[in-house]
């Protein structure tokens, strides 16, 4: 998710000038299954039952932003789809990283066997917020930055995209939502009591995961500047 996927992506990046302009018949199924996508591909996430899972189809939701925003072969939309993927692909393995710690003491990966754990680990339950604040593209961090250059960009190309891009950033926040209070709100069930602790390798990873997407933010343009 944080680095073969962003290899599609570069691969689109490289090969989309060489069918700059492109042919109708070939543009436009494209973005109709990367719009299409984002809206099922969220929507898969509501009803998922294992974790892992539920982050990964989380990816390919934001991967159609990305494929759609290079597409349209704006100076816009290719800054969008490069801060995107760069984001996309720290938050990404930020939320691999926090499903593992909760797969390495519960042994499970069901939403339904593993809640309450904000009573366990109250630090791990923060780092939880904020990889979902994140995954969400609240502020500050960099995603926002990313999704609102391509939702520009894909407005201007077709104004009637704000409709699905619109439901798209909506059903994003339920199922990151939907993530944090099943695996950290409720009772804990009596087969966790007894949990090994978090250690300081875990806090670090995570802190350098989401340390840059909130420095990011200050200078953009050090993953923008490209085509800018």
């Amino acid at each position: 998710a944080a680095i073969l996927l962003k290899l599609g992506g570069y691969g689109l990046i490289r090969i989309s000038p060489m069918l700059n302009p492109h042919p109708p018949n070939l543009m436009f199924p494209i973005m109709i299954l990367a719009l299409w996508g984002i809206l099922m591909t969220s929507s898969i996430c509501l009803r998922q039952t294992d974790l892992k899972a539920l982050i990964a189809y989380s990816s390919v939701s934001h991967m159609g932003l990305v494929t759609a925003a290079i597409i349209v072969q704006t100076p816009w939309g290719l800054t969008g789809a490069m801060i995107l993927m760069i984001a996309h692909g720290l938050t990404s393995s930020a939320l691999f990283a926090l499903a593992n710690t909760n797969y390495e003491r519960t042994h499970t990966r069901t939403l339904l066997l593993v809640r309450g754990l904000q009573l366990a680990f109250p630090l791990m339950s923060t780092w939880w917020l904020l990889t979902n604040l994140t995954n969400m593209a609240m502020p500050p961090t960099i995603n926002l930055l990313g999704e609102l250059f391509i939702i520009t960009t894909l407005f201007n190309w077709s104004t009637p995209t704000i409709i699905i891009t619109g439901i798209g950033t909506l059903i994003t926040a339920t199922y990151s939502l939907y993530m944090f209070l099943m695996t950290q709100r409720g009772s804990i069930s009596t087969q966790f009591r007894l949990l090994t602790p978090t250690h300081t390798r875990e806090h670090l990873t995570l802190t350098l995961h989401l340390l840059p997407l909130g420095l990011l933010i200050m200078k953009p343009t050090i993953i923008s500047g490209l085509f800018t």
